[in-house]
C-alpha cells in the first residue's frame, strides 16, 4: 500500500470518486468534472471493467478514448430512464437530504446569483444513481436548504411517491475534505470518511448543518501503488487532479 505521506489530496479525491461505481456493473458513467472522470477511468481499469465511457456526447469510449460505440440520443434517454447511468455531479448547494441546487442563489424570481439553470438534474436524480463532486467544501455549498430543488433529495423524492423513489439513488458525496453518504434511517446525510489531513471537527465547521456521525469516523481508504501508477502516469500524467484540488 501507498504511504499516507506520498499520496496527494486530490488523489484520495479521485479513489473517493472511482470508488462510487464500485459493484455497479455494466452502466454508463458520466462524471462532471476533471476528477471525477479520472475516478471513472481509474474504476474501469481496475475494480469496474463492465462500466460504460462516454465522451458526453455521442460516443461511448474505451480505455484510451478511442470510439468504440455510438451512443443516440434515443438509446442515451432510454439508459437514464432505467437505472442504468451513475452519474457524479456537481452541486453549488447540497442540503442534508441530498437536494441539489445548480441554477441559482436566493429566491428564483429575483435571484441575487443565476447559475447554469436545472439543466438535467431533475431527469437524473429520479432516474438513475446520481452521487454529487464538491471540490471546495464549505457552508455556502453545504446548507440547511437549498434556494432551488434540481437535483432531487431523499425527501423530496418520498413526498412525491414511488413514482419518484422507483430509480432514485444518491450513493455518496465526495468533497475535498472527505466521503459522505445517506446510510440513516432517514436518509440524513452522513459523514462516511475524512480524507488524511482533515479532521471531524473541520469538516462539521464547514458544513451548514449538523451531520450524522458514526462512532468512529475512518480515514478515507489509501490508494494501491498500482492506482497511483495509474492515476499518475497513464489516466492523468498531466496533473490536472492538482490544480482542481491542490496540495494542503
Amino acid at each position: 500500500m501507498s504511504e499516507t505521506s506520498t499520496t496527494t489530496r486530490a488523489e484520495y479525491c479521485v479513489i473517493a470518486c472511482a470508488d462510487a461505481w464500485r459493484d455497479n456493473g455494466e452502466v454508463l458513467a458520466s462524471p462532471m468534472g476533471p476528477i471525477p472522470s479520472i475516478g471513472a477511468r481509474l474504476a474501469k481499469r481496475t475494480f469496474a471493467p463492465d462500466l460504460l465511457l462516454t465522451d458526453g456526447e455521442a460516443r461511448l469510449v474505451g480505455l484510451d478514448g478511442e470510439t468504440e460505440g455510438w451512443l443516440p440520443y434515443r438509446q442515451h434517454l432510454a439508459m437514464v430512464t432505467g437505472g442504468r447511468r451513475h452519474v457524479m455531479m456537481g452541486a453549488s448547494q447540497l442540503d442534508r437530504f441530498g437536494n441539489q441546487n445548480i441554477s441559482c442563489i436566493g429566491d428564483w424570481r429575483r435571484p441575487a446569483r443565476q447559475l447554469l439553470g436545472v439543466r438535467g438534474a431533475p431527469v437524473n436524480t429520479l432516474n438513475n444513481p446520481v452521487s454529487y463532486w464538491v471540490p471546495r467544501h464549505s457552508p455556502r455549498v453545504f446548507v440547511e436548504r437549498v434556494d432551488m430543488i434540481c437535483g432531487v433529495g431523499y425527501d423530496s423524492a418520498a413526498a412525491a411517491g414511488p413514482s419518484a423513489t422507483r430509480y432514485h439513488r444518491l450513493p455518496r458525496v465526495v468533497s475535498n475534505l472527505g466521503v459522505f453518504d445517506f446510510a440513516t434511517a432517514d436518509h440524513a446525510m452522513r459523514l462516511a470518511s475524512v480524507h488524511p489531513g482533515v479532521t471531524v471537527e473541520e469538516v462539521r465547521q464547514a458544513t451548514g448543518f449538523p451531520l450524522v456521525l458514526p462512532d468512529e469516523v475512518p480515514g478515507t481508504r489509501e490508494p494501491s501503488e498500482a492506482e497511483l501508477r495509474l492515476i499518475r502516469e497513464v489516466i492523468d500524467p498531466g496533473g490536472l487532479r492538482e490544480r482542481e484540488v491542490p496540495a494542503v
